[in-house]
């Protein structure tokens, strides 16, 4: 008889340890696979079940092939691997390198070595890519060649964006001129630099100014009228704001998100650095600023009108989290949460308890409890689902929430996802200062790379889960949004005071009114505080519109938005109970209090989720990225922001002085002294590092204490663990 054939795998890997060659280091992995093969008609005959054969009639087989991936290596080799990676079962090779090579390359670079180095067929036989003997390799190399700028045009178009001139797609057109005549691929690439040149017409012409990043014109700004606010409904305002969300979102270039990239935000010649990301940033400013001057900035609005216009953007907030936009619900929380608002206690009152509820549950969502765990479970959990997973401790809210969702699902129309961009910022900027750029050798640590997409290929699924909405513009919502007048902190915390005075106090009787406070107190501060903090007007240090003053974003616990546009306004979040209203506007202020905006100051202990790994006992110290003297990092262990783990830690530093409120972050391990930090110090803050001796390093331990450091101290050893590791580093007298 013949019995047709079924196999069942069962695979194993092995670690194989590392190859080296000239200019690279490859990781090798052992993949085993065992083949069971057996009869499947007959099977009963032999006395098994179903398909199954008894174990003395299995046929087994074992196949083992290698995986190779690189680990680090020089740029050439690097290029080289692209054409390589698939025949080394490297799969996942070119995706990776496309969308992190920014951050050691430049495009013209890597352009340059895959067209004239490989591509040139004439060129390479020399010896650079020895399978070049026969006309079947060049038809592979062709077709290997072609594979990657396929991939490259498909997934990073944005990288050839280069006005005027677009050399590097001229270029690219130039080869596949000449080698790929008439093929598809070059004319995908002419109408891309047709697609350019007619976007750049338009914007010198003055039709491309639809962004919702762009600002009003000053003649059209106007004090918001709560009438007209009050006019829109709801689900229209969270609607608005998720089309103007989806639209940044979706335009969010990968790589502008990298450490490296960002966190160079600061310097003059970057003005411009990372456009796609600060748009994002402007908008979450822009709807975080809407709210505050709708709340304060009619004078004239009775308590009970003021708190209607509160639990108006309460409504709206759940509507955002109905619709998954994580952005603006984040923005409209951190308004409600800023100073002037949040000191509103009269207001307050009159917010009724079941919109209460509802504002602690969404305000639950942004907990900074173990690095934002809940928001970040969340994120991954919605993030490729249809509908929102609505759940409420409240029935009432339980129940309006199920019949909205109810009504989003009977549309038929699935929705996308839009996240809150500082979480991944945070984690990027982590990853950046914590793994050293280059190995032993000078190879470039492609390990590093590795880590960094994963981070990245989150935010181009979540980029992919947005063309699932399905959503049209109000132009009259969208006209009121632009034309509103903010509000800087100075003025809305001088209004707040106002209204706050000229509010009757005595509506409410003495016993209401303290359990009121204590109810509105235990809402924002947590279940052990009963009394609201004091209150303290902002500081008179220069808000945060200059471009510059933010802070460095590296930092688990200051990594917010970078507040460096053309802005002079932003809500500051209220901090621990014992330490209230230590702020300033976006990037204006230094301190470990709350920082305004986009990322919300968390405790001490915040880490990034990202490095969150078992330690191991073989776990040695992490070598600060620049220094070069290092090979790959296979430990476990990676430092994080307020605690030192492994031997190192993350620390931040600003500069007394000058832009007190910029700080940046520096890897230090326990063989780091005073001189080593002080010149890693400077150089990060675009100073001479030469001048170490003209510096002393200074730990701050609360407002009125400092500990500073001996010349040649171990910072490390010498540092307080149990405040936050916050340094300044100042001039000597």
């Amino acid at each position: 008889f013949f019995f047709p054939f079924s196999f069942s795998r069962q695979t194993t890997f092995q670690d194989g340890g590392e190859e080296v060659e000239e200019g690279a280091v490859y990781n090798v992995t052992l993949k085993k696979v065992q083949i069971q093969q057996a009869a499947n008609k007959g099977a009963r005959w032999l006395g098994g079940e179903g398909d199954q054969l008894p174990p003395e009639h299995t046929v087994r087989q074992y196949e083992t092939s290698k995986i190779r991936a690189i680990k680090a290596g020089t740029l050439e080799k690097l290029v080289e691997n692209l054409l390589t990676a698939f025949g080394d079962a490297d799969f996942s090779y070119i995706s990776i390198f496309l969308s992190t090579y920014r951050a050691f390359a430049s495009t013209k670079a890597v352009l340059e070595l895959l067209l004239d180095r490989f591509g040139n067929l004439e060129t390479s036989s020399n010896g650079e890519v020895a399978h070049l003997n026969s006309f079947e390799s060049e038809v592979v190399l062709r077709a290997e060649i072609a594979s990657v700028l396929r991939a490259w045009l498909d997934q990073c178009s944005e990288d050839f964006r280069e006005p005027p001139d677009h050399t590097c797609l001229l270029k690219l057109l130039d080869y596949l001129k000449n080698n790929m005549p008439n093929s598809d691929m070059e004319s995908k690439v002419q109408n891309l630099l047709k697609q350019f040149q007619n976007q750049e017409a338009e914007t010198v012409d003055g039709f491309c100014s639809t962004s919702s990043s762009d600002l009003v014109d000053g003649e059209e700004l106007e004090i918001s009228n709560p009438e007209e606010f009050s006019s829109f409904q709801d689900h229209v305002v969270a609607e608005q704001l998720t089309y103007m969300d989806v639209m940044l979102f979706k335009k969010v270039v990968p790589y502008h998100c990298l450490g490296s990239i960002w966190s160079q935000r600061d310097k003059k010649e970057n003005k411009n650095l990372a456009p796609t990301v600060r748009a994002t940033i402007t908008q979450f400013n822009t709807v975080t600023k809407c709210v505050v001057s709708t709340i304060l900035g009619t004078k004239e609005l009775k308590i009970q009108q003021r708190a209607k216009i509160i639990e108006k953007w309460i409504h709206i907030a759940h509507e955002c989290r109905i619709l998954k936009n994580f952005s603006s619900l984040r923005a409209i929380i951190s308004a409600l949460q800023s100073n002037s608002i949040y000191r509103l206690k009269t207001t307050w009152m009159c917010v009724s308890k079941d919109i209460l509820l509802m504002y602690e549950e969404l305000s639950e969502i942004f907990s900074d409890h173990d690095n934002y765990l809940t928001s970040r479970e969340l994120l991954m959990k919605e993030a490729t689902s249809k509908f929102a997973n609505l759940d409420s401790s409240e029935k009432e809210n339980q129940k309006k929430s199920q019949k909205r969702l109810q009504l989003q699902k009977n549309k038929g129309v699935m929705q996308g996802t839009v996240p809150y961009l500082g979480t991944f910022l945070t984690d990027l900027i982590m990853l950046d200062t914590a793994l050293q750029d280059y190995v032993e050798g000078g190879l470039i640590n492609f390990e590093k790379r590795r880590r960094e997409f994963e981070v990245i290929a989150q935010i181009k699924l979540l980029q992919s889960s947005c063309n699932s909405y399905c959503l049209i513009p109000d132009q009259k919502f969208i006209q009121w949004f632009r034309s509103q007048r903010h509000l800087s902190e100075e003025e809305s915390y001088k209004l707040s005071r106002e209204v706050e005075a000229a509010a009757d106090t005595n509506i409410l009787s003495p016993k209401s009114q303290k359990s009121m406070v204590k109810r509105i107190s235990t809402l924002f501060l947590g279940t052990d505080v009963i009394t609201p903090p004091k209150e303290h007007p902002p500081k008179s240090s220069p808000l945060g519109g200059s471009s510059g003053e933010s802070t460095d974003s590296a930092s688990v616990s200051s990594c917010e938005f970078n507040h460096s546009e053309t802005e002079d306004v932003c809500v500051t979040p209220i901090s621990s109970p014992e330490d209230p209203l230590k702020k300033g506007s976006i990037g204006s202020d230094k301190g470990s209090g709350s920082k305004c905006s986009i990322f919300d100051k968390g405790s001490g202990s915040d880490k990034c989720s990202i490095f969150d790994k078992a330690s191991s006992p073989d776990s040695g110290p992490v070598s600060d990225k620049s220094s070069g003297s290092m090979s790959c990092s296979t430990s476990k262990v990676l430092p994080v922001y307020n605690r030192q783990n492994g031997g190192a830690c993350i620390i931040r530093v600003s500069m007394d002085g000058v832009n007190d409120s910029v700080y940046k972050s520096i890897l230090i391990t326990n063989q780091d002294r005073i001189p080593d930090v002080t010149q890693r110090a400077l150089l990060k803050h675009n100073l001479e590092p030469d001048a170490v001796e003209d510096y002393e390093l200074v730990q701050v331990i609360s407002e009125d204490k400092e500990l500073v450091f001996p010349r040649d101290a171990n910072v490390f050893y010498g540092m307080n663990s149990h405040v936050n590791f916050d340094f300044i580093l100042r001039k000597k007298a």
